[in-house]
């Protein structure tokens, strides 16, 4: 079982290669996809075969990636050219004194515990075991094995603790419950949302090696970090380690028993790199920073909505990070790319993605400020939206009396409103982009009103839609829901009278 010679990993299409092929697949344009990649994985494996990749054409002293298995094996072999026998490639090594892949040398006298399957192996916790079924992976494959081990140690938190130690996470996260976000820009593939794999990974290569400063570390030092040994309380230190390392944050072990594979874990008593006062802020090429306190994103409870997306890019708050930002000469049609755990306290709220297509004509224009001011005022445009819906509704609550309406009357504009704003956010991002174009061009006017037109029509929607399920008393629902319309409509002329010039307001109502 070892990724450099063996076919281990599966190919959309068909077909299985090893890890050298998987490069060279991939920089030929040819890899389309991984099949037995689970959703949840597929942020962990890019960010992975990104960071190796460009340790391997860096070390080699190439500009571009080769398109030849046998070299990518070399390249490969040479990042671990203390190891003649392959191990840190292997899936399982008996020797524990050796690595293994993503697997570091184990010191005696740990305390194991079994993990029967991937899924068990794997980072995710989910609430109750209900978002995706844990430990069911009975007929696994290596890669299995493989896509596990990447997932749990590149982008796992803390998660409890046993005697005397603990299951500590990784550095490149703002604490232990926090989560690792993956912010990025992809080419797209023929106009549409589909993500090509081999361009992505190309893409964002070329970028780490045409920026080789980014990261905390020094260029050269220890990189792939299962390679060392961990002695029981010891922490790397993080200036001494190479930008684009490849982090280890759990004791695993695999054991191949009758062509069959098992992992064991333990716990240990530190983290492994003594990064917590740097609070993520460690140069991770896809993870935003805030810019006055210096802390990585973490997703929380939320979701990469157009509130979270516009934050993130344009508010002036974060930092973008280098993948998130178009490089020189890239004008061609891109896709926003935003994944992350919404992690809390020894759980997850589940794994959360969302893809924004960018049109080639923004993408030169995309970072620009004409964007963060457009995004800022669309955002206030639904805020106005919003507020007529919720007051108009509270009011039919309020049996109709505008002054009776209160906080609790409120409580039952809120499916409305979420109603709503899930259609805002389909429509945010492409009347953002015609709105960047077009004010580019001059000619900001017809986008805006199209896009409040939108936002209107969403808002009646929604409004019609909720009415018969706020209670009132039928003798006065329909005073309350004809002096509820007519609230919104006055309220949505008062913010934007051009929509109504061609309308009878009070047929409207």
């Amino acid at each position: 079982m070892n990724l450099l010679t063996d076919p281990l990993l599966t190919l959309a299409g068909g077909g299985k290669v090893s890890l050298p092929a998987l490069f060279a697949a991939m920089a030929r344009g040819e890899a389309r996809g991984f099949p037995a990649l689970r959703p949840h994985q597929r942020p962990a494996w890019h960010m992975f075969l990104v960071q190796l990749g460009a340790l391997a054409i860096r070390r080699a002293k190439h500009t571009e990636p080769p398109l030849d298995t046998a070299e990518w094996a070399a390249m490969l072999r040479g990042l671990t050219r203390e190891h003649d026998d392959d191990a840190p490639w292997r899936l399982a090594v008996e020797d524990c004194s050796k690595p293994a892949f993503l697997q570091p040398p184990a010191p005696e006298g740990l305390r194991w515990r079994a993990a029967p399957t991937p899924d068990a192996l794997d980072m995710l916790i989910t609430a109750r075991n209900h978002d995706l079924k844990q430990t069911v992976a009975n007929r696994a494959a290596p890669e299995d094995w493989a896509f596990a081990l990447v997932s749990l140690q590149t982008c796992e938190g803390y998660f409890g603790a046993g005697i005397g130690a603990g299951n500590y996470g990784i550095a490149r996260m703002n604490g232990g419950s926090s989560s690792r976000p993956m912010l990025g820009l992809a080419p797209a593939r023929d106009g549409n949302t589909a993500v090509d794999p081999s361009a992505w990974w190309a893409r964002d290569v070329r970028r780490l090696i045409a920026n080789p400063a980014e990261g905390v570390g020094k260029a050269g030092g220890p990189a792939l970090l299962w390679l060392l040994d961990w002695p029981e309380g010891e922490r790397l230190n993080l200036r001494a380690l190479d930008p684009w390392f490849i982090e280890i944050c759990r004791r695993v072990r695999l054991t191949e028993t009758r062509g069959a594979l098992s992992a064991r874990r333990a716990a240990s008593k530190a983290a492994r790199i003594d990064a917590k006062s740097f609070k993520g802020n460690v140069g991770d090429p896809w993870a935003p920073v805030h810019k006055t306190e210096g802390k990585s994103f973490t997703l929380g409870s939320g979701d990469f909505d157009y509130r979270q997306l516009v934050k993130l890019m344009f508010s002036g708050d974060w930092r973008r990070p280098l993948l998130a930002q178009p490089g020189s000469g890239e004008t061609g049609a891109m896709l926003l790319i935003a994944e992350a755990f919404a992690r809390g306290n020894a759980k997850t709220e589940g794994f959360k993605s969302r893809i924004v297509p960018v049109p080639g004509k923004v993408v030169p224009i995309f970072s620009s400020e004409t964007a963060a001011t457009l995004s800022r005022a669309q955002i206030d445009e639904i805020k106005r939206f919003d507020k007529a819906l919720r007051d108009a509704l509270a009011l039919v609550a309020a049996r109709g009396e505008r002054s009776g309406r209160q906080k609790t009357h409120y409580a039952f504009a809120d499916p409305a409103s979420k109603q709503f704003n899930r259609a805002a956010d389909r429509l945010f991002f492409p009347s953002l982009w015609r709105r960047v174009k077009a004010d580019s061009e001059n000619g900001d006017a017809k986008s805006r009103f199209d896009f409040l037109e939108d936002l209107k029509q969403a808002a009646e929607d929604a409004l019609e839609s909720a009415l018969p399920a706020v209670p009132c008393p039928a003798l006065l629902r329909p005073r309350a829901e004809a002096r509820a319309r007519r609230a919104f409509h006055g309220r949505v002329w008062k913010n934007h009278p051009e929509l109504y010039r061609k309308e009878n307001i009070d047929a409207a109502a």
